[in-house]
């Protein structure tokens, strides 16, 4: 059996893929199978979710929504994608706090490599997780609910301990949020106001070519219960039209902009839910460095523009808060996220991607584990100061490896 990974860049080498149609079924799966990985939505862009052996998906596990009102918590199927049961959720009248660019990506996948959106006071999506139901390697049901001494480190676990079948999220009261974008932001104004950009809107995105043009749109999500805009935006100009961040491309398949109010679902994602992501046309990467060396970055990156700019589609910088998830890239530190949308150029992308990584480096910059990258695995080891302790929870829970990869033998486990 061979299929592709969402972008079609690389081919799946596992022999079979397994679709259960109930959490029973996936349990007697797992404590069948020698060697099994989760497979989520696919839109990883490197192996993490590849194997030689079995994969599995738990899209087919009933979704069973259940929301827990007095616990503010709602619990789903992991394998459900944000989109499916989002609306669902609002028509309830509640919301999650944070959504990522695509509603398209499932809640475990999105999870357990610590997948984000934006906001300086928003964690990543993997925050809202109050509780999660993992199958194990002998195909018993382990409940971990934070405040667990294994909690932290069971979240963002690279699908290394277990197949995750049921998630608990938090929830919040429904709200409306507001999208505008604004347009030629001059690199001076950027990164002499940093802060006060990040700071400006609930979720802020600026989009660059890494041209001398600086930020050529900057996306301003606004919750309806917070602060109203302010007029002058750091001397950019208002867009006039509805925008996509690639440059000639219809925005049909953006989410509303030119602040008309709109449910969280659909605002907080960059792209609509009726809308198919295209297959087979980008990579992606993304760093994530301390927002205190946030400036130092941005201009560490321009340096390189003349290298990246032909193999480029669009960059992304967006701000994320710190969290205590030991293999989560924004463990311990607000971060600047530092996203690259790559042509489908990937020999020359995987030449520079140790470029970049060597010009981050410098800054403790940490790689998305879902994206394309080549960080020295011993500097990976540096830069996650609980990487031991998860090791031995790993060694602990699933003794005999039976839901690891080469990619987490590679970066995680040093073998």
């Amino acid at each position: 059996m061979t299929s592709t990974n969402w972008a079609g860049n690389l081919s799946y080498s596992a022999s079979d893929l397994l679709e259960p149609g109930s959490v029973d079924e996936l349990r007697e799966m797992v404590a069948a199978t020698p060697r099994i990985r989760a497979l989520g939505s696919r839109h990883s862009f490197n192996r993490i979710a590849d194997t030689t052996a079995v994969q599995v998906s738990t899209a087919g596990i009933p979704l069973d929504i259940e929301i827990d009102e007095t616990d503010r918590t709602v619990t789903v199927g992991s394998g459900a994608t944000y989109g499916e049961f989002a609306r669902q959720l609002d028509r309830a009248g509640w919301a999650l706090h944070n959504l990522a660019s695509l509603p398209h990506i499932s809640v475990a996948g999105a999870i357990a490599p610590g997948t984000h959106g934006s906001g300086d006071r928003n964690g990543c999506l993997s925050t809202e997780v109050a509780a999660i139901e993992m199958v194990t390697a002998d195909g018993g049901i382990l409940t971990l609910r934070r405040g667990d001494p294994d909690f932290d480190g069971a979240v963002v676990s690279l699908g290394t301990l277990g197949i995750v079948a049921r998630v608990t999220l938090d929830i919040e009261p429904t709200f409306e949020v507001q999208q505008d974008v604004v347009e030629n932001l001059s690199w001076h104004a950027l990164t002499s106001n940093l802060d006060a950009i990040a700071a400006s809107a609930y979720s802020v995105s600026a989009f660059t070519h890494w041209g001398d043009d600086g930020a050529t749109q900057v996306w301003l999500k606004r919750r309806s219960d917070g602060p109203p805009p302010t007029g002058d935006f750091f001397g950019a100009s208002p867009a006039e039209l509805q925008r996509h961040p690639l440059p000639g491309v219809p925005a049909g398949n953006t989410t509303t902009q030119l602040g008309v109010p709109g449910p969280w679902w659909d605002r907080l994602p960059h792209f609509k839910l009726g809308f198919t992501p295209s297959n087979g046309e980008e990579l992606q990467s993304e760093y994530l460095v301390p927002r205190r060396h946030g400036v130092e970055a941005i201009e560490a990156v321009r340096a390189l523009a003349p290298l990246i700019r032909p193999h480029l589609f669009v960059s992304e910088l967006r701000t994320i808060a710190a969290d205590n998830l030991w293999l989560s890239p924004s463990y311990g530190e607000d971060c600047l996220g530092i996203h690259f949308t790559w042509k489908l150029h990937v020999p020359e992308v995987e030449a520079l991607l140790p470029v970049i990584d060597h010009a981050l480096s410098r800054f403790s910059a940490r790689p998305h584990w879902g994206k394309v990258f080549d960080t020295d695995p011993a500097r990976i080891g540096e830069l996650y100061p609980r990487l031991v302790e998860f090791r031995e929870l790993a060694d602990r829970l699933d003794p005999g490896g039976k839901f690891r990869n080469g990619f987490v033998d590679r970066w995680v486990f040093g073998a």
